[in-house]
């Protein structure tokens, strides 16, 4: 399922990162990764923030779509 339907506060695995070669390497570099752990902070309009790598990110509604978990 994509990230955008990910419940708050439970941690997910990203299976798969989708989309052209240049927004996989943005979303890559920002530490989403296939294997990595990724759990939702808050979701507002589909947007969301998340906890990667103990950081927090916005990744807007169009990106979080390309993740999945």
């Amino acid at each position: 399922m994509p990230l955008t339907l990910a419940e708050v506060g439970e941690e997910n695995i990203i299976r798969k990162i989708g989309g052209k070669q240049e927004v996989k390497a943005h979303l890559e570099n920002l530490g989403f990764v296939a294997g990595g752990a990724v759990t939702v902070v808050s979701a507002i309009g589909g947007n969301v923030i998340v906890n990667v790598k103990d950081s927090r990110v916005a990744v807007s509604k169009e990106m979080a779509q390309k993740i999945m978990v």
